[in-house]
């Protein structure tokens, strides 16, 4: 089987019957097959990023996020030092403007609007306002 199996419905066959019985009588399992895809979709519904699925071992490893702003989870999204600097600084003060960004950044005017507008594409913050009045936030 392989990663990309795990993501759809597929067949199970567990290493030990007799431990796999036992958790399905006492109700921890409710189907064969069924568990990385029942991970996968409690994850998306509390707007979770999907699990990381990585085969080790003879076996395979779900990793689960508790959010999208971890900072390895920004860097693969490809943001640079600035902009990482910049969810730091949401995190803390929930939010954030053009003037804040370049200030903490020593960045110009030009720069901070193309980072935070590409910021916003990626789906990081969200932008409220027009003009002087735009604020950056989750």
């Amino acid at each position: 089987m392989n990663l990309e199996a795990l993501k759809r419905p597929h067949s199970s066959k567990p290493r030990n019957p007799i431990i796999a019985d036992v958790c399905f009588k006492g109700g921890l399992i409710d189907a064969w097959g069924s568990g990385t895809i029942k991970i996968i979709d409690t994850c998306k519904q509390a707007e979770l990023p999907e699990p990381e699925l990585t085969e080790q071992d003879g076996g395979f490893l779900v990793t689960l996020f508790k959010n999208n702003l971890t900072a390895e989870q920004l860097i693969q999204l490809g943001l640079n030092e600035r902009q990482l600097k910049a969810v730091e600084y949401v995190k803390e003060k929930g939010k954030i403007t053009n003037s804040e960004y370049q200030a903490l950044n020593n960045t110009s005017d030009r720069t901070a609007s193309r980072d935070l507008e590409n910021l916003v594409d990626l789906g990081v913050f969200a932008k409220e306002g027009q003009k002087k009045g735009t604020i950056y936030k989750f």
